[in-house]
């Protein structure tokens, strides 16, 4: 069961939810818009968001399940302060994208799909990024890493701690 409802800023983040929805012209064609938006303000879609969303646009929790399973962009677990997401699409695959996740899983101590202990990182692999004259692409975040190479990978995590490290400061 998630702890979604029972945050202590829930009233607050639900409220910006219902503003959204409430300000949406036809609710029948602003799922995905919604989820995006739920997404943004909760971090993640667990199934008790799922159905509140589905009474509010009075639709059944199962289009909204059916949603959120079949795009990767939606996530019902919470993700970590940062997301790494490794092109598994064809020619990233072809110039060694699975050796550069395989190094992020041995640097990070997690699978694909985890999230690290600290909540820093979670790790995943998408189909495709769009980026193929970059083979082999990893996205933290939005920024996009082109050419990436196993050796790149501490490199890559130390710049994302330190931001971590910065944020945790203030």
């Amino acid at each position: 069961m998630s702890d979604i409802f029972s945050h202590e800023k829930t009233q607050e983040r639900l409220d910006a939810l219902n503003a959204f929805i409430d300000a949406q012209a036809d609710k029948n064609d602003a799922l995905i818009a919604v989820l995006h938006r739920a997404q943004e303000i909760f971090g993640y879609l667990p199934s008790e968001l799922q159905l509140y969303i589905a009474r509010k646009l009075d639709i059944p929790a199962s289009k909204v399940y059916g949603v959120v399973s079949f795009y990767t962009f939606f996530t019902q677990k919470k993700r970590g302060l940062h997301t790494i997401s490794v092109c598994m699409g064809t020619a990233c695959f072809v110039k060694g994208s699975e050796k550069v996740l395989h190094a992020f899983t041995d640097a990070l101590g997690i699978k694909n799909g985890e999230t690290t202990s600290d909540g820093m990182f979670t790790l995943r692999d998408v189909r495709c990024i769009g980026a193929c004259g970059l083979a082999p692409v990893v996205m933290v975040d939005d920024k996009v890493f082109g050419h990436v190479e196993a050796a790149d990978i501490d490199t890559i995590i130390a710049q994302y701690r330190e931001k971590g490290s910065e944020q945790n400061a203030h």
